[in-house]
């Protein structure tokens, strides 16, 4: 089995002996398989999706998540890191990457049966205004999950399963703090939360949870306040990195 890479010669996949000689492979439909990236941010008191123009067809000139083709001798999650590290030019950070969901409808490529596995990352608002994308798309710009453009593919369908898997995950896991910086004030995470949610917390009630969760989960960080035209306020930093449940999303206004 040969596979054409982007960047070398064909590659030749060596073969299993623990597979019988009369085992046929071309008895069996092959679907080709891809990843799509739904990477997130949060810039200007917004959450932003990363979005390229397609410079070929299908659906030359529409906006699209960013992708590609798994390779033969890739895990899913291989293929994930290598077209995150392609896409945004992070290489080795520690950006939050976590599979979301397997979309397969026979016709979601009008080229030929694609299956793809779509991965959500986050990154940091300070992270994602450095990008250097390296990718063949025509253009690259981050867009408002909220005021989206039409979407290739069925790369809207995708951008809404992980704004919801998101949303769900805020209550039970650290998952807002992927979005911070190191160092962050109690305003700063709280209109994280806004943001993502896309609705109004209680002031004090979300700094009340946030302090007296059961588990430990933010501590102030010594010495460091933020100064300006208001109070100085403390600077806290995130402490853990475990499974919690403390309702930090109870008191949403309607």
């Amino acid at each position: 089995m040969v596979e054409q890479t982007r960047s070398g010669p064909p590659q030749e996949r060596p073969a299993d002996p623990a597979v019988p000689s009369s085992y046929d492979p071309g008895r069996y439909p092959r679907p080709s398989v891809t990843v799509d990236l739904v990477i997130l941010t949060i810039q200007d008191a917004d959450l932003r999706v990363l979005l390229v123009e397609r410079g070929q067809s299908p659906f030359a000139g529409m906006w699209a998540l960013p992708g590609g083709f798994v390779r033969i001798a890739e895990s899913i999650h291989e293929t994930a890191r290598r077209e995150l590290a392609e896409e945004t030019g992070l290489a080795g950070e520690d950006i939050y990457l976590e599979q979301l969901y397997t979309f397969g409808e026979p016709e979601r490529d009008p080229r030929t049966r694609v299956i793809t596995v779509a991965y959500f990352a986050l990154v940091p608002a300070d992270v994602s205004r450095r990008l250097h994308p390296g990718t063949d798309a025509a253009a690259v710009r981050w867009f408002s999950v909220y005021q989206l453009p039409e979407l290739a593919f069925d790369h809207a369908q995708i951008v809404d399963v992980a704004l919801r898997r998101v949303r769900s995950k805020l209550d039970w896991t650290p998952i807002a703090f992927r979005l911070l910086p190191e160092h962050f004030t109690m305003t700063q995470l709280r209109n994280a939360y806004q943001i993502i949610l896309h609705r109004e917390l209680d002031k004090q009630n979300f700094s009340k949870k946030m302090l007296q969760s059961r588990i430990k989960v933010i501590e102030p960080v010594p010495n460091a306040l933020v100064t300006g035209a208001h109070r100085p306020a403390q600077l806290y930093r995130f402490v853990e990195e475990g499974r919690y449940e403390w309702g930090a999303t109870a008191g949403a206004q309607p």
